[in-house]
């Protein structure tokens, strides 16, 4: 994800968490002794002379940990994906689907581990399926130097599932390797798509005007619309055709989803969809002069897989309102994927 590029235009990521839970996801209040507030009991010494567990034995260990379980002994998302997969809900009959999509801009840390445990150790549980798949929709930090790496890291620390497939050599993922740019061309029109269904359109403002106008601040003023918001489906279909065409500098215009500009959620404020980059794609070459923003990809490429549930970390958590409303949205998507976060 293109952290940086996004702070610019004002779209918020990470920071204090919008609480888009149901009233059956809220925890029962814990007693005194076990409040949030409370220190944690201290670890136990470990034994006099007992070897330390290698740097990354130790790494898999941590992250390894389940999210608290409830007195059954079954975690809230193991409780969401048998719920799914019961008698009359929304998987019964299918495979359950995880995926771990890491951007290749960088080498892995715990928090991938983390994710990497819970997604391809919940498809194990379930007899289902992990998908390892790369978010390359950044091409100027993206390397495949970093997509080597992150394969090997994968294959090394899902050794501490004892994943079936990986007994004779096979590969955690099995054949299911993709890359977000696989998907460049059918999310190119599902952009047109909700261009046409006067639900996206191309906006000149500048920047610093797109950042401004989004509100925001201590007391979450309410965004301001753009003057190109109405903008004929016909000329943001000229528009945006020509910024893949390469007629239109970096910065100049941005495809934005049409959603509402006073919602208290900063990130249903008409967000950015796709942007211009002049940069060369580490798989797709020269081809494409438009890439699209992750939180436009990551439900389309889900959807595209056929993922079931999308787990993803508490980052996210207030992106979950705009994951749907682009599923529920896009005419032509060919599968319907939830997200949760732990």
């Amino acid at each position: 994800m293109d952290s940086g590029y996004l702070a610019r235009l004002g779209v918020p990521f990470g920071g204090p968490q919008v609480t888009l839970k149901g009233p059956e996801e809220l925890p029962a209040a814990p007693a005194a002794s076990t409040s949030a507030s409370s220190k944690a009991a201290p670890k136990p010494a470990a034994a006099k002379g007992a070897p330390k567990a290698a740097p990354k034995a130790k790494a898999a260990q941590d992250a390894s940990a389940p999210a608290a379980a409830s007195g059954d002994g079954k975690n809230f998302l193991e409780k969401w994906i048998e719920g799914d997969l019961a008698k009359g809900g929304r998987c019964h009959g299918k495979k359950v689907m995880t995926r771990f999509p890491p951007e290749p801009n960088g080498y892995l840390h715990i928090g991938h581990a983390k994710s990497i445990l819970t997604n391809f150790g919940l498809a194990q549980k379930y007899d289902g399926q992990c998908n390892l798949r790369f978010d390359d929709t950044n091409p100027e930090t993206e390397e495949t130097e970093y997509v080597e790496s992150i394969k090997d890291d994968v294959c090394w620390i899902t050794q501490a599932l004892n994943l079936e497939q990986c007994k004779n050599g096979g590969k955690p993922w099995r054949n299911s390797l993709f890359f977000a740019s696989d998907y460049f061309e059918q999310m190119h029109q599902y952009a047109v798509d909700l261009i046409k269904a006067g639900k996206a359109y191309v906006d000149s403002q500048t920047p610093e005007e797109v950042q401004k106008n989004r509100g925001g601040g201590k007391d979450n003023a309410p965004g301001v619309d753009s003057p190109f918001r109405n903008r004929s489906v016909e000329e943001n279909l000229k528009l945006f055709s020509e910024m893949q065409e390469g007629k239109h500098p970096e910065g100049s215009l941005l495809l934005r989803a049409k959603i509402d500009m006073q919602h208290p959620n900063m990130n249903l404020r008409d967000p950015p969809m796709y942007r211009i980059r002049f940069a060369s794609h580490h798989r797709t070459g020269d081809r494409w002069k438009v890439y699209p923003i992750y939180d436009f990809a990551h439900g389309n490429e889900d959807a595209i897989e056929g993922v079931s549930h999308s787990i993803c970390t508490l980052e996210f958590e207030n992106h979950r309102a705009l994951y749907d409303w682009f599923m529920e949205n896009i005419p032509t998507i060919p599968n319907r994927p939830m997200q949760k976060e732990f």
